[in-house]
């Protein structure tokens, strides 16, 4: 009985190491992007992502360690490379005195997309980002979020099956955030993996179904957004209410050893669990077989970006 063969990665990194002279940008970084994720690459300034974005782009060679895009080694075979990837760096020049349209044409030559094609292609690529009203617009009149589309859709006029993205929410206003957001949702339905480095961690947390953390150039954590949040949940913190005398209800949950502290705090006691595997059912049923009488328990959302900085605690210089 014959079983298929998993399918390959679309990234993946083993002992991946660069060095700037003495300083290690990246540090023996082992990362996974199963093929269809749309992946979120967290860190502070100076941890490693662009570095990391860049080798993966075959822009940068790799001190060490190897790097593996749907297979092929990023150094060896980076032609290959280049024409499954779109890179979107987090600074990039666009050609002010240029039509969108002209833009977009310059570019599908430049990946041999035949001329009677190429009408369509930018046609298709523009209305994917939004931008098929300013076709004729000059670049250099455009917003700055309109610009980041436009160049979202020069990384996507060779349909490439992987999207490298550095930070590219980077300066735009709320509203041109979402609209990007919205764009990269529907990038992902259509089939692309999708890796973007971004410090707007909370807009990561509902877009990316995995993420990383990179700190000083080691990866700290990677997989589901909700399996970081689980790794990080000692210490979680129960928000508690009570009619009955507040100092009563303190001193029941100082008692016990699942509560490693409550204090109160503006009209209610903040309640910090010793440990992630504890029921706070445990924290009702001190307070009310103790006589005291409960009227509220919500416990705190403990969200990415409180993580992200948990995790990181502050090392990057």
């Amino acid at each position: 009985m014959s079983t298929e063969a998993p399918p390959l990665p679309a990234v993946q990194t083993a002992g991946l190491t660069r060095a700037f002279g003495a300083l290690k940008a990246l540090d023996a970084l082992e990362l996974t992007v199963q093929k269809g994720d749309l992946f979120g690459f967290i860190g502070s300034n100076g941890a490693g992502k662009t570095t990391t974005l860049r080798i993966l782009a075959t822009f940068l060679a790799p001190t060490a360690g190897m790097a593996r895009v749907f297979g092929r080694d990023v150094a060896r075979e980076a032609d290959a490379v280049r024409h499954v990837i779109g890179y979107m760096p987090d600074f990039f020049g666009v050609y002010k005195d240029m039509e969108v349209t002209e833009y977009l044409d310059f570019f599908g030559a430049c990946y041999k997309i035949p001329a009677a094609q190429r009408e369509k292609t930018v046609g298709d690529v523009l209305e994917l980002v939004g931008l098929s009203e300013k076709k004729g617009a000059l670049i250099g009149a455009l917003s700055r979020g309109m610009q980041q589309r436009l160049g979202l859709a020069r990384v996507l006029i060779h349909d490439p099956e992987l999207l490298l993205l550095d930070e590219p929410a980077s300066g735009l206003d709320p509203r041109a955030r979402i609209e990007m957001m919205a764009i990269l949702q529907e990038l992902q339905r259509m089939g692309k993996t999708i890796i973007i480095s971004s410090h707007i961690l909370r807009e990561l947390e509902t877009l990316c179904n995995r993420v990383a953390i990179i700190e000083k150039g080691r990866l700290i954590y990677s997989g589901p957004v909700q399996g970081v949040r689980d790794q990080m949940a000692a210490g979680r913190v129960l928000w508690v209410t009570v009619s009955s005398d507040p100092v009563q209800a303190l001193e029941l949950l100082k008692s016990r050893p699942e509560v490693a502290s409550a204090e109160p705090v503006d009209g209610r006691i903040k309640v910090t669990l010793a440990g992630a595997e504890i029921d706070h059912s445990v924290v009702a049923h001190t307070l009310v077989t103790g006589g005291a009488r409960l009227t509220g328990l919500q416990e705190d959302e403990l969200g990415l970006e409180e993580v992200f900085l948990r995790v990181t605690r502050g090392e990057t210089q």
